[in-house]
C-alpha cells in the first residue's frame, strides 16, 4: 500500500489565458504536515481546490488518497476534510446546529453524533455554549469550530487554507497544537500559510510564487540554500535610503527589509568593508552591522525575488 497520501505530477490550472498554477509536482507522505508558503495570488488556494476535487486540472495528473484528480472528484470529497480560507459556517445558526449540519452533510453515523459533537465542543472550548448563535463568536473561536466541523467524519487527509489568518498569536499556537496532534495520529495535513513561524512547524514546505513551485524541502534544508553566502543584518539611520543604495551595488546578491533592519546577502564576509564604505559615502550612519544565520523568511524573499527577476528578464526577450 502506498505511503503517499497525495501525489501531484505536472499539474496545471488555467483560467482563460491566465495560468494560475504552472506545471507543479510534489508528493505528501501519510501523517505529514505539509506546508504551502507563498504571497497572495501565488496559486496556493487554486492548488488546494484542485486537490479537493473542486477544480479539474487543465493538465497534469495526481492522486489524493489513491483517487484520481479530475476523474474521481466525488470520492476525493468524501474522504478528505477541507477548511476554506474564509469562515465557512452559518452565522445565523447555533453552534450545535452548525455541527449537526456538517455531521449530516458528511453522512456520519447517527449513533455517534452526540459523541462527535461533544468532542468538537470540547476542542473549541465551547462545551457550555452549544446554543449560542455562531455569528456572535470571536474569529479565533469560529476557526476552531470550523476545523472541528471539517474533520467530523474523521478523514485521513485534511486541507487547511490559511486557517489562522487574522487570528491572535495565542489562538494560532492552540490551533497548531491540534494540527500536530492530528499528525501524530497519522492524519495527513496540507496547510497554506503566509506566517513564517507556522511554516517552520511543517515537516516540509513548498514555496510557490506566480503559479510556479520554486522550492520543496524541510525548513531546515531550505535554510541551507543561502549558507554558501554571507548574510549581514544592518541597522542604519535611514533604512529606505540604505535599501536603495545597496540594491544598486554589484556585490549585493540580495537586499531586503526585515522589520527596521536591512538584510544584505553577499558572496563573502570580505564585503563588509564595501558595505560600510558605500553607506558612509551616501551619508548614512551604520548603527549596527553583524553576520547572521539566514531565516526561512530570508530564503523565501531571496527565492521569490530571484524568480521575479528571471520572469522579468524573459519578458524583455
Amino acid at each position: 500500500m502506498s505511503e503517499k497520501a497525495i501525489e501531484v505530477n505536472n499539474l496545471v490550472k488555467k483560467f482563460g489565458s491566465f495560468t494560475a498554477v504552472n506545471n507543479i509536482s510534489f508528493s505528501v507522505n501519510k501523517g505529514e504536515v505539509f506546508g504551502f508558503l507563498g504571497p497572495n495570488g501565488a496559486g496556493k488556494t487554486t492548488t488546494i481546490r484542485m486537490l479537493c476535487g473542486l477544480y479539474d486540472p487543465t493538465a497534469g495528473s495526481g492522486k489524493v488518497g489513491g483517487y484520481l484528480l479530475g476523474k474521481e472528484a466525488q470520492k476525493i470529497k468524501q474522504n478528505i476534510g477541507y477548511m476554506c480560507q474564509k469562515f465557512c459556517l452559518y452565522d445565523d445558526l447555533t453552534i450545535a446546529e452548525n455541527i449537526d449540519f456538517y455531521a449530516g452533510m458528511y453522512q456520519t453515523n447517527r449513533a455517534t453524533r452526540k459523541e462527535q459533537m461533544d468532542k468538537i465542543l470540547e476542542q473549541a472550548e465551547l462545551t457550555q455554549s452549544k446554543d449560542i448563535i455562531t455569528g456572535t463568536l470571536s474569529l479565533s473561536v469560529k476557526q476552531h469550530l470550523a476545523l472541528g466541523c471539517s474533520i467530523i467524519h474523521e478523514p485521513k487527509i485534511v486541507f487547511l487554507d490559511e486557517p489562522t489568518g487574522g487570528v491572535d498569536p495565542i489562538s494560532r499556537k492552540k490551533f497548531w497544537k491540534i494540527i500536530k496532534e492530528m499528525s501524530a495520529k497519522g492524519i495527513t495535513i496540507l496547510v497554506t500559510t503566509h506566517y513564517m513561524d507556522e511554516a517552520e512547524m511543517c515537516d516540509r514546505i513548498v514555496l510557490i510564487s506566480a503559479g510556479d513551485m520554486i522550492a520543496c524541502d524541510s525548513p531546515a534544508n531550505l535554510k541551507t540554500t543561502l549558507t554558501s553566502s554571507t548574510l549581514f543584518e544592518i541597522e542604519v539611520d535611514s533604512v529606505m535610503k540604505g535599501l536603495e543604495v545597496l540594491h544598486s551595488q554589484a556585490f549585493s546578491r540580495d537586499v531586503s527589509l526585515y522589520g527596521i533592519f536591512l538584510h544584505v546577502l553577499v558572496e563573502d564576509a570580505k564585503y563588509e568593508k564595501d558595505i560600510r564604505d558605500v553607506l558612509a559615502k551616501a551619508g548614512l550612519q551604520v548603527k549596527r552591522m553583524e553576520k547572521i544565520m539566514p531565516s526561512l523568511e530570508d530564503v523565501f524573499v531571496f527565492l521569490v525575488e530571484k524568480q521575479q527577476a528571471e520572469l522579468a528578464q524573459k519578458g524583455k526577450k
